[in-house]
């Protein structure tokens, strides 16, 4: 039996940044917010950098609320598309120069979305982390958490459903 040698990391690393960039370019709101991922192996954290017109109370101040749940939310989404990827990512089905062009399969559709508030989001960067707690072909459901100094001390916390989109005959 002839195994084939593995590939060099740096095509691995080309192919897994090329699918998160083609992922996170698709939508403009995100470009728009200036949420940027970083990506260790199959984990995502999501930055979003401080700007001034993130900014709903200039008394306090503090993160606008919507700017807060739809930080959560595309945290959400991406780490479920990136999941959804992962193996047709890992096994080269992706290619990267298909990818810039929009050959992904669609965004998972939102069907609802709890947040719960738990502190003031400070004028400084924010972080978020979402996981997939079930995933099937037609549902799925994710966790979402965002914080800023200490992961320790979430700002806000999600719970989102989503139905997943159909594959491409």
């Amino acid at each position: 039996m002839v195994r084939k040698p593995p590939e060099p990391v740096q095509i691995v690393k080309q192919r897994r940044d090329a699918a998160l960039a083609a992922l996170v370019e698709g939508v403009p709101y995100i470009r728009y917010l200036g949420i940027t991922f970083e990506r260790h192996g199959d984990e995502l954290t999501a930055v979003l950098p401080f700007d001034e017109k993130l900014i709903g109370n200039p008394f306090l101040p503090a993160l606008h609320g919507g700017v807060t749940a739809a930080f959560l939310e595309t945290a959400a989404i991406i780490t479920l598309s990136w999941s959804y990827l992962w193996e047709d990512i890992e096994n080269g089905k992706l290619d990267p120069d298909t990818l810039t062009h929009g050959d992904l399969p669609r965004l998972p559709k939102t069907i609802d979305f709890t947040v719960d508030y738990l502190r003031s989001g400070l004028p400084r960067d924010a972080y978020a982390r979402a996981r997939v707690t079930r995933s099937g072909r037609r549902y799925a459901s994710v966790q979402a958490e965002a914080w800023q100094d200490n992961r320790d001390r979430p700002m806000a916390q999600a719970t989102a459903h989503f139905l997943m989109p159909r594959p491409k005959s």
